[in-house]
């Protein structure tokens, strides 16, 4: 097992898996049932945290077939644009469907105005999905390429993007500064909301913090924003790095568990409450994650030599 078959393993998730949560989420609206809407928007908040492995993985994909007679450097830069923009779009549907998760859970309700965007949003995330699977298929499979090779109107944007933060240090060092205020912000609001799960700060309410929750998920958005354009930057120092691909593990793992956080009940508990043994136990699995997240995003440089 290597990144390229890890790559041909996941690369159906983010079309079939988001496919199946839209057609939930359209069926929820039809029938109105909350249960159905937030499973599909939980589908929709998964197969996001999944496409960034699959994103990744595709690079390190591309290395393997860079070198293939029967496959051309501009199909394979056309596969990597149109499966950037739809990374991009794919992550902000997934980002408002967590974020459709927590107020539902807050208000038992859903705007239809979120129900609008989060619909529009999906449609248009599944088109660019389809479009780069589509793509990626013909790159291993010449017997569907069409006569004229394909062309999008992305074009190259994926290596046009990477090679803009590679090249202008400004703009690597921006990055670089919104990826450290974004991590401080997650991670100062993770301990403080799994310290007070694990039994300290009592006198703080669960309600309290829950309200702190959007802010450490727009930290962990911008740490995914830059931390995917520093790959686009230099992803060939990153493919062959395990340490890279144990902090993705850890990235995807850390989500699932937040993901579980927006549906624990103990936010409804006052101060000076205990949570329950299921929260304090998922709280410490938290910890451990981010941990690993940093550690392993630390070891890049030292393991691979990925700077």
């Amino acid at each position: 097992m290597d990144p390229t078959h890890l790559h041909l393993l996941l690369n159906h998730v983010p079309t079939v898996g988001f496919g199946i949560g839209l057609a939930l989420f359209v069926l929820s609206l039809i029938a109105r049932s909350n249960d159905l809407k937030q499973a599909s928007l939980v589908v929709l908040v998964g197969v996001a945290l999944l496409t960034i492995p699959t994103y990744a993985t595709g690079n390190a994909a591309q290395v393997e077939v860079e070198n293939n007679a029967d496959v051309t450097a501009t199909l394979i830069r056309t596969h990597e644009g149109a499966a950037f923009l739809a990374l991009v779009f794919m992550e902000v549907t997934g980002a408002l469907a967590w974020l459709a998760l927590w107020r539902f859970r807050r208000t038992s309700t859903l705007s239809s105005g979120m129900a609008s965007t989060i619909l529009l949003l999906s449609l248009v995330t599944l088109g660019l999905m389809t479009q780069a699977a589509n793509i990626g298929g013909e790159i291993n499979h010449p017997e569907i390429r069409a006569p004229q090779e394909t062309t999008t109107f992305a074009g190259h944007l994926g290596r046009q993007v990477g090679d803009f933060i590679r090249d202008a240090p400004s703009a690597w060092v921006a990055s670089e500064a919104l990826h450290f205020i974004g991590l401080s912000l997650l991670v100062g609001i993770v301990l403080l909301i799994n310290m007070r799960m694990l039994g300290f700060v009592k006198q703080v309410s669960f309600a309290a913090l829950d309200r702190l929750l959007p802010w450490a998920m727009l930290g962990f958005a911008l740490n995914v924003v830059t931390g995917m354009l520093f790959f686009a930057a230099a992803y060939g120092q990153y493919v062959n790095n395990p340490a890279f691909y144990w902090k993705l593990v850890f990235v995807v793992l850390a989500g699932v568990n937040t993901l579980y956080f927006t549906f624990d009940r103990t936010w409804a508990m006052g101060s000076g409450y205990e949570a329950p043994p299921l929260s304090k136990a998922a709280a410490a699995c938290a910890m451990f994650l981010w941990v690993g997240v940093m550690y392993w995003g630390s070891m890049l440089p030292f393991i691979g030599n990925a700077f």
